[in-house]
């Protein structure tokens, strides 16, 4: 390696992408080029360096299996960051493999860390956390342990553990200030941040409160009947049932949560339920039939009884019912919350973190869109969208996580 390609590296690794421009700027060899495309990654333009990395890999070939090993971690890496999360997995793999097999154990670490955040990303937390338990990040340069916390902590927000997150992060701080990479350093900043604004509301005796992630953990554990309209789930003392799959059920068991400790008219749980405006009698006699089934779902938890003017909700064991809902409710809610991290998405990005179709979430883009919320630059498959930051917005890890195939 000569001796411009190796100050531009150290210029690289202490987050001075000017300063290794200045050394290969003009170079179009394999060692530039990928060194280039990573500067480009660290100033913005991560469409240029896409490209330049990719050159980078083919000027490589298969004579130098490392160094490309290298560029297709880099453009891993690249796509994570530009929410290009169709990227395929098994070439991160097998570039993971070969840094191995070649001794390279930090690059090979750096690979399953980006295959990880991608798993978080698209709300696959269970795998993340099983691909994370292999990973041992004592070894490790302080960057490395500072992404592995990262990860940590974004997996405990999203399973609502608020004190594991901080504690992460914390670790995280520690070992970014040994790195001295202002990037990562503002990510972690960024990431308690978030735990520091409210993460949902509570409605409870017909008021209504801004709760912390904090708060929301310790809602879990509470003797509280929680009606969560975050996660469609109706849960109390550590067991929940799931509505997900039954929209009508939660939308009555959040109407009759909203309303306790007083009944909720039939007009209203009509309404909630089924869209009407006017109820006649076939919207009553369909109210009677999933009520019942709210009866049966609900079983182990409540009672519901009729009234003369509606159904109340009783608790077996508990003096308490509450809802928690997001900050923010509106149509495509879900698209704006994942928009919210103030990072460019592609469509079929989104389509993938939330489990649905991409001409669906296309819809909700072009709505949002149309309604001057979000914008969007770039054209064909290099479209991506943003949302302007907005203060206190509900973010992703509330989220119910996407349905699996299978």
């Amino acid at each position: 390696m000569d001796s411009l390609i190796s100050t531009a590296a150290r210029a690289l690794a202490a987050g001075d992408p000017l300063g290794a421009l200045n050394h290969v700027a003009l170079r179009d060899d394999a060692p530039a080029l990928a060194l280039r495309g990573i500067a480009m990654a660290q100033l913005g333009d991560l469409i240029r360096a896409k490209a330049l990395v990719r050159s980078a890999a083919r000027a490589f070939g298969s004579k130098e299996p490392v160094a490309r090993a290298r560029c297709i971690v880099a453009e891993a890496e690249i796509a994570l960051a530009s929410r290009d999360l169709a990227w395929p997995a098994k070439a991160l793999d097998a570039a993971r493999t070969a840094l191995e097999a070649h001794g390279d154990l930090v690059n090979a670490a750096h690979a399953r860390y980006l295959a990880v955040r991608r798993l978080l990303l698209i709300g696959r937390l269970d795998e993340a956390e099983h691909a994370l338990a292999e990973l041992d990040p004592a070894p490790f340069p302080p960057a490395l342990r500072a992404a592995h916390e990262l990860v940590v902590a974004g997996i405990a927000m999203r399973r609502l553990g608020a004190k594991t997150a901080r504690a992460a992060l914390a670790r995280a701080e520690h070992a970014a200030r040994r790195a001295r990479i202002p990037a990562l350093t503002a990510e972690i900043e960024n990431a308690f941040l978030l735990l520091d604004r409210p993460a949902a509301r509570l409605i409870a005796r017909g008021e209504e409160r801004p709760l912390l992630l904090d708060e929301v953990e310790a809602l879990q554990t509470s003797k509280a009947l929680v009606v969560d309209a975050c996660r469609h789930v109706v849960r109390e003392s550590g067991t929940a049932i799931s509505l997900v799959r039954r929209p009508v059920l939660f939308a009555l068991a959040r109407a009759l949560g909203e309303a306790w400790p007083e009944d909720a008219p039939r007009g209203t749980l009509i309404a909630q339920a089924f869209g009407a405006k006017h109820a006649d009698e076939s919207h009553r006699a369909r109210l009677r039939v999933e009520i019942g089934r709210l009866r049966t779902a609900l079983r182990g938890f409540a009672v519901i009884n009729a009234t003369k003017r509606g159904f109340s909700l009783t608790p077996h064991h508990t003096r308490e019912v509450v809802v928690l809902a997001h900050l923010f409710e509106e149509r495509h809610a879900a698209v704006l919350a994942f928009l919210a991290d103030g990072e460019a998405w592609s469509s079929s990005a989104l389509a993938l973190a939330l489990g649905a179709s991409q001409r669906t979430v296309q819809r909700a883009l072009d709505s949002l869109a149309a309604a001057g919320k979000i914008q969007s630059f770039g054209r064909g498959r290099a479209r991506r969208w943003m949302a302007p930051a907005v203060p206190g917005f509900t973010t992703a890890m509330l989220l119910p996580a996407p349905p699996t195939s299978g």
